[in-house]
């Protein structure tokens, strides 16, 4: 197979595995690339004459570039455009706008009160990037702004509902719950929806799960602005969504199983077009192990009735780090909420020392009653590092019980006292039971991702989230006990999100642009799972959990120009746009050659 069999190759790929993204057998084949694009596909050799650059895939798997439905790069793109720890594991196309959250419309400040407490990234750094970087007025503009940028990966993005509202009514007004949009507001919201679907957006985001609290002052522990939104609001915004087969991602108020199900339900096409909806989340959640098993029989139903209804799903172990008491989780309780609602330390750590809080703590702790996300068990904490080098290696719990016996609740809050944010501990919250993962994995109600990548910086790191599905694949294969093909774990990583989503990606045959990466299966090894960190220089030297896998994803190619080599991220990266924008329902649009300025 090939576009021309003339033509002289950019790059050739020689005797790999190669998988086509739509879950047919895979086969070794040889591929050439010419002009960004996949030009041959073939069992015979190809003409290497005058190719500059062959890359040898012989006992290699070769992929479509992955695709990440689920970050929070909005603000990172701005400042890094490589998003080098998404794009070193094989993703070349990633999601914006989740969870309600984007940049389109809102200013710097309500940026850094939107995203800085909710994603656990630096407020002060979310403000002056976008102040620094904001040249946009509108959904068509942030595109250019984007298409400027030495972008790394592909971008689409959703438009987020909290930055509307936020934008179009101020934030103080957007997070009360007495006040509506007005009917020029609301026509103002409706408007930016419109212009953004036209440019190309892929849908819109809203949220309404209540744990998710604003930074800043003014409006500092309230909720996201979507979560304010009524019924009337909601619907008028997702008619559009609806009219235009565009998605809708949405999270719902746990605590409220009816806002659960009336979110699955209105996919569902009664009377009107249905409204495809990708929900957060599916999740074997260690708190309420029998959840789960609900998650499939609803996707399954509503879609059988006529809806386009999907649960994310990220697909390892959701294990999660903490320095002190800085860890979202804790938002789901008052109490845990009230420490994290106080910024300075001297007056967060007279909290932590009164003994009605610790009563009201210990309180909530045991209480069984409610929907949670935390199994809030201490005992399941494993402290990672500390001054006191004696409790490393321990759990809060039994640091308790060494300690003559102390409620594990105030060994917890006593050592949070002694050393702050520097005593450092794990956990695992969901995903912690193999075999319901292999089940989660080929549930065709569920898509694969919600990586959370650029966010929660300090706290997880499942940027290899792909690569650890195919691990586990690949290891049942090995072990006899096959769960799913690799062809389809590779299908339901690529092509079945960027069709799902409507987007140019995913694919890798002949026609198709060449993002695609070349991994070593026999790497497919426990170093995914291994910790890392690496500063972010955008964040003026965060250090965050990132993952470090350098063997396993040999090369990254994006429209066909090499970003990652010998799994190090290659020159160009971040200094030469090689990512396009994707709009929903077009083909990708033609990067240009020449070199792009670094984002500062």
């Amino acid at each position: 197979m090939s576009m021309s069999s003339a033509a002289h190759f950019d790059t050739v790929i020689r005797n790999g595995r190669w998988f086509d993204g739509t879950g047919a057998p895979s086969a070794v084949r040889n591929i050439g690339i010419k002009n960004g694009h996949i030009a041959a596909i073939s069992a015979d050799h190809l003409d290497e004459a005058d190719c500059p650059k062959v890359i040898d895939a012989e006992g290699k798997w070769v992929l479509p570039g992955l695709v990440d439905i689920h970050t929070h790069y909005d603000v990172e793109v701005l400042a890094a455009p490589a998003l080098s720890e998404s794009v070193r594991h094989g993703v070349t196309t990633v999601l914006l706008g989740s969870c309600s959250l984007s940049v389109v419309h809102v200013n710097g400040i309500d940026a850094g009160d939107i995203f800085g407490r909710v994603e656990a990234i630096p407020r002060d750094h979310v403000i002056q990037a976008v102040d620094r970087h904001k040249t946009w007025t509108n959904a068509g503009e942030y595109i250019a702004a984007l298409e400027s940028l030495p972008l790394g990966p592909n971008i689409a993005t959703f438009l987020g509902h909290s930055d509307m509202r936020a934008a179009v009514m101020g934030l103080d007004r957007a997070t009360r719950k007495n006040e509506r949009p007005t009917s020029a507001e609301q026509a103002q919201m409706d408007r930016w929806l419109t212009e953004a679907l036209d440019a190309g957006f892929i849908g819109m985001s809203s949220q309404q799960l209540l744990f998710d609290k604003l930074d800043g002052e003014i409006c500092r522990s309230r909720t996201l602005p979507s979560t304010y939104a009524k019924p009337r609001e909601l619907r008028r915004l997702k008619s559009q969504l609806r009219q235009r087969d565009r998605a809708l991602q949405s999270g719902p108020d746990i605590a409220n199983p009816l806002n659960v199900l009336s979110q699955a339900v209105q996919s569902l096409g009664v009377l009107r077009k249905r409204l495809s909806t990708s929900l957060l989340s599916a999740a074997d959640i260690k708190a309420n192990p029998y959840a789960i098993r609900a998650m499939g029989p609803v996707a399954r139903i509503i879609n059988r009735l006529g809806g386009n209804f999907r649960w994310q799903h990220l697909p390892v172990p959701f294990e999660v780090y903490a320095d002190g008491i800085d860890l979202v989780i804790f938002e789901e309780f008052g109490a845990g909420a009230a420490a994290l609602h106080l910024r300075s330390e001297v007056e967060r750590n007279k909290l932590l020392r009164d003994e009605a809080y610790r009563r009201r703590f210990r309180k909530e702790y045991e209480s069984k009653f409610g929907v949670r996300v935390w199994h809030r068990d201490f005992f399941d904490a494993e402290i990672v590092a500390c001054p006191d080098a004696s409790v490393v290696g321990k759990s809060f719990g039994q640091v308790g019980v060494d300690r003559g016996g102390l409620h594990p609740v105030d060994a917890f809050l006593d050592l949070v006292l002694e050393h702050g944010t520097s005593i450092r501990w794990r956990t695992t919250i969901s995903n912690h039971r193999p075999e319901v993962l292999k089940q989660l994995a080929q549930d065709p109600g569920v898509q694969i991702g919600f990586s959370d990548a650029g966010a929660h910086l300090r706290n997880m790191a499942f940027y290899n989230f792909g690569l650890r599905l195919l691990r586990h694949v690949h290891q049942a294969h090995q072990a006899g006990r096959p769960f799913m093909t690799i062809e389809q774990a590779v299908h339901r990583l690529t092509g079945e999100l960027a069709d799902w989503y409507q987007i140019d990606a995913g694919h890798l045959r002949i026609g198709d642009r060449a993002d695609l990466f070349v991994i070593d299966p026999e790497k497919l090894d426990e170093t995914l799972t291994e910790y890392a960190e690496e500063p972010v220089p955008a964040y003026g030297g965060l250090s965050r959990m990132v993952n470090r896998n350098d063997a396993t994803v040999s090369t990254v190619l994006i429209g066909g120009q090499p970003v990652v080599i010998d799994g190090r991220p290659a020159e160009l990266l971040g200094k030469r746009r090689t990512g396009c924008f994707l709009r929903a329902g077009e083909k990708a649009r033609a990067v240009t050659a020449h070199r792009a300025p670094a984002a500062g």
